[in-house]
């Protein structure tokens, strides 16, 4: 196993994080990627900011702000904390990884019981009049084929 720190946040994808950044706001969601520099993606994330009133009474309030899936540039974030394991529905909500399994689109035909069928006209055998040897060759004894050589165009006449 890597011991980058790499490897150390990739235990983390799917957990609830927070995020505090260099101007003093704190963003809480679900951890979902970064990279060398540090730039994180979270999902249903909330920004908290802590508002303080200059006055003759300092006061503090805590406002709260939903915005849903957040790059956090890596030069802003100061540190990171887990809140809580990953979702337990996260199973359901993402498609598995792997090899699957390749159909073709269709085009908007209707597909056929019992597995795929070709589309109408496009069967097992060749379409009359479609692709194939073009002229058909002639019957045995009769001329035709391929002209003598050295009598195509661009040759010269025969002496």
């Amino acid at each position: 196993m890597p011991s980058g720190k790499g490897s150390k946040l990739l235990r983390y994808v799917e957990h609830r994080l927070r995020v505090t950044l260099h101007d003093s706001r704190e963003i809480l969601g679900t951890f979902l990627a970064f990279d060398k520099h540090m730039n994180l993606v979270l999902s249903e994330a909330e920004e908290f900011r802590t508002l303080r009133n200059k006055g003759a009474v300092v006061e503090e309030r805590l406002e709260k702000r939903s915005l849903g899936l957040v790059l956090i540039r890596g030069e802003n974030v100061v540190s990171l904390a887990v809140e809580g394991p990953p979702p337990p529905s996260v199973s359901g909500k993402m498609t598995p990884g792997g090899p699957g399994v390749a159909r073709a689109a269709g085009r908007g035909t209707v597909p056929q019981p019992g597995g795929m069928a070709a589309p109408m006209g496009l069967g097992a055998g060749p379409v009359a009049g479609m692709g194939g040897m073009g002229i058909p060759p002639p019957p045995p004894g009769v001329g035709g084929g391929l002209p003598p050589q050295g009598r195509g165009r661009g040759m010269p006449p025969p002496y």
